[in-house]
């Protein structure tokens, strides 16, 4: 498994509002990138599993999706966040 639970939890303590904050835009965003990039460097090993490129295509729906909802409640956390994360240029 790509994520341990100290790795979640660092993740959860850096972006999230309170200690235990794991429903947060900003935490689910966080921990859905390091999916993706674990992802990522699995199928440039494995191009050819295409199961876990469907599941990689769904995370990545997924995350644009929150950034989009972030970036509508709160344009500076949004940008805090990509910033933070290393998204986008």
């Amino acid at each position: 498994m790509p994520l341990t639970k100290e790795d979640k939890t660092a993740l959860v303590e850096k972006f999230g509002r309170a200690q235990n904050d794991t429903g947060s835009s900003e935490v689910q965003i966080a921990l859905l990138t390091e999916r993706i990039s674990y992802l990522t460097e699995h199928l440039k090993v494995h191009p050819k599993d295409h199961a876990s490129r469907r599941g990689l295509l769904k995370m990545v729906g997924q995350r644009r999706r929150l950034l989009d909802y972030l970036r509508r409640k709160d344009q500076e956390k949004y940008k805090d966040l990509l910033e933070e994360l290393g998204l986008r240029k």
